[in-house]
């Protein structure tokens, strides 16, 4: 995955890209043209550091409509000559997402660009599952012809056709092309391609590729390592672990253990998980000699194994390795985060400083170290979960930092709060509904807004409804 370029946090680039609620406010305050130009920056180049678990696209498409946008440079990054050599989603799919909540918002500049793209352009199938939720029966049966036109009656082209069909995120365009009434040109088609999707599934299910029953441990551990000799290779381990639970029993422990110490890469990481997972009393110091292996594979697979430990021993190991300054320090100080006592509260708060100080704010432990000290209401973490609060690029850890601080920060409320309201993260505007001091009139006049708009989560409009009851907090 790409890094993208985050601009700083104090500039309206960086606070657009990061998609807090301060960014809306100061681009609505901001010169009109400096605002658009910064906001085409952001939806042409995605800055999203994990384009499938953030959101962008309904916080910039909220904002096209507060500075009545429009969509030229959208239209010329679609139909750009990269497109044709570049099919990659993560070119096009932030800047089609946004014009799937113009569509539902009323803009039919957005509707027609989606109709033109899913016709001829690369990403087609994004734009088809956009106008699946949004457009109407007519249109979508006018575009079958264009969108099967891409499949040549082929063996090879009928084979990619009923891929399509059978992997289509939105089943709907595809009914209605399948459908004689709607799309006789195209029915028979589409339905030979369900039929072949269908009958693809069932070959599968007759021909199983790995672990069977009776197989032994040795074979799963053999089964595990010959994954990493296919090309691609297949990192097997983690089913390997499942097959190994069914398969194995006491008398297999000694051989367990001796592939957790001695064995291949995937078989030795198969071993570790197997061993963590069932709280072997030799697990964790087989763990700990595997973390400093230089063997990622292995390395990286001892310390998930740690991750996953749930009993006593791991969590007062924990507290043994929480120092350590690898990967596994930071593991044991997640797990102190998440299952600590309160008398744990000093070595967490130590790991959140020592994290931010050497790894700086995108640190993937700080999502544990935050949550721990919302949990364990470490107050004088405050400063340091409102610095990563502005400086960090992902906005699902800010929102964890932003919870840490509805715990440990008595003036969250009156500050951060106000702007999470207008947060790109629907579980921050939620926090925010809950929180946000309603003195100030920008906040009133916000939960309104997000309590009559059809495109806000039923969450967070039921957080909004619970601040206009009778009796509810004004905070």
């Amino acid at each position: 995955m790409f890094e993208p370029d985050i601009a700083p946090s104090g500039t309206l680039l960086g606070l657009l890209q990061r998609g807090r609620g301060d960014g809306t406010l100061h681009a609505l305050a901001a010169p009109r043209a400096e605002a658009l130009a910064v906001l085409n920056h952001c939806v042409l180049r995605d800055p999203r550091r994990d384009w499938q678990l953030e959101n962008r696209s309904l916080y910039y498409a909220r904002l096209y409509l507060d500075l009545d946008g429009g969509l030229g440079e959208i239209e010329q990054h679609l139909f750009d000559p990269d497109d044709l050599t570049d099919p990659a989603e993560e070119r096009t799919g932030l800047a089609l997402a946004v014009l799937g909540h113009l569509a539902s918002y009323g803009r039919d500049d957005a509707l027609r660009l989606l109709r033109r793209y899913a016709a001829d352009g690369a990403n087609w199938s994004w734009a088809l599952d956009e106008l699946a939720l949004r457009d109407d029966d007519a249109a979508l049966a006018a575009l079958g012809e264009r969108v099967l036109a891409r499949f040549p009656r082929t063996p090879e082209g009928d084979g990619a056709l009923a891929a399509a069909v059978r992997d289509a995120f939105e089943p709907r365009p595809w009914r209605l092309w399948a459908d004689e009434q709607h799309s006789p040109r195209t029915a028979a088609r589409v339905r030979a391609a369900q039929e072949q999707g269908s009958f693809d599934r069932w070959q599968r299910q007759l021909r199983p590729q790995g672990p069977r029953p009776g197989w032994s441990v040795r074979e799963v551990l053999d089964w595990a390592q010959e994954g990493l000799a296919q090309h691609p290779a297949q990192l097997r381990h983690v089913p390997a672990t499942r097959c190994l639970t069914a398969v194995a029993g006491p008398e297999d422990r000694l051989e367990i253990i001796e592939a957790a110490a001695f064995g291949e890469g995937a078989a030795r990481a198969t071993a570790l998980r197997y061993l963590a997972e069932h709280d072997d009393p030799q697990a964790l110091d087989l763990v700990e000699g595997a973390a400093a292996d230089p063997d990622p594979l292995v390395a990286e697979a001892a310390v998930t194994a740690f991750e996953r430990m749930r009993g006593a021993a791991a969590l007062e190991r924990a507290r043994a390795w929480v120092r350590r300054g690898d990967a596994l320090g930071g593991a044991a100080a997640g797990m102190l985060a998440c299952r600590g006592a309160q008398y744990d509260a000093p070595l967490v708060l130590d790991a959140l400083r020592r994290t931010v100080r050497a790894e700086g704010c995108d640190a993937p432990v700080l999502w544990e170290l935050a949550d721990g000290a919302g949990r364990l209401q470490i107050a004088c973490a405050a400063p340091v979960l409102r610095h990563v609060y502005r400086e960090t690029a992902s906005s699902h850890l800010r929102g964890r930092a932003a919870r840490a601080l509805a715990a440990t920060d008595p003036s969250f409320a009156a500050g951060f709060a106000v702007e999470c309201l207008w947060d790109c993260e629907e579980t921050t505007r939620e926090l925010a509904a809950h929180h946000a001091t309603t003195a100030d009139a920008r906040v009133v006049e916000q939960l309104r807004r997000l309590a009559s708009d059809p495109a806000e989560e039923a969450e967070v409009q039921t957080a909004v409804r619970s601040r206009f009851e009778p009796g509810a907090p004004t905070v």
